[in-house]
């Protein structure tokens, strides 16, 4: 993790609040046995830019602070640590692929951050979740796989250009310190 500042302190609630608004607010959310089954937004965005850009330790706050944050505020269902943990991983997860880049370069390659996001995201969106709405609510993988490996086709590419251009355009992104 890069060097814990005022500064950085203040980006990391930016990123939180971005996630929580993002998840809670700006998403389609459809539920079905008193849980949600499917979510289409961008709410994962700000967890993943978080782990990239300031390290995977930080990715992991920000997901589960957002998590945290976002259940107090607008719950769906009860709460289960579970999805916590996995809000972490999908900060953690291409915070520690991407650790090795440190040249611009690097860390604006398209490809890098496709199998980072990538990685992350078919760990965390649609296996994890996937077996934790299965042994939690007992729902069919059947039901839950088709709709998650779709959306995360469409969001893996989409988070992983969204994060190319911001990391290139936003000095924040290449000098943290």
């Amino acid at each position: 993790m890069k060097k814990l500042s005022s500064k950085n302190i203040a980006y990391y609630a930016l990123l939180i609040a971005l996630n929580v608004v993002l998840t809670r607010v700006g998403s389609i959310r459809i539920g079905g046995g008193g849980t949600e089954i499917v979510r289409i937004g961008f709410g994962g965005f700000p967890i993943i830019f978080a782990g990239i850009v300031f390290g995977p330790l930080a990715g992991g706050i920000v997901g589960a602070v957002g998590d945290i944050i976002g259940m107090i505020i607008s719950p769906m269902g009860p709460y289960m640590p579970h999805f916590t943990l996995s809000a972490a991983l999908t900060g953690a997860i291409p915070g520690l692929i991407m650790m090795k880049c440190k040249d611009k370069e690097c860390r604006t390659s398209f490809w890098k951050l496709l199998l980072a996001i990538g990685v992350g995201q078919v760990t965390t969106s649609i296996l994890l979740w996937a077996y934790f709405m299965k042994t939690l609510f007992s729902i069919p993988l059947v039901t839950i796989l088709p709709g998650r490996v779709i959306s995360q086709l469409v969001n893996i590419p989409l988070y992983a250009y969204m994060t190319k251009v911001l990391i290139s355009r936003l000095p924040i992104a290449l000098d943290t310190n």
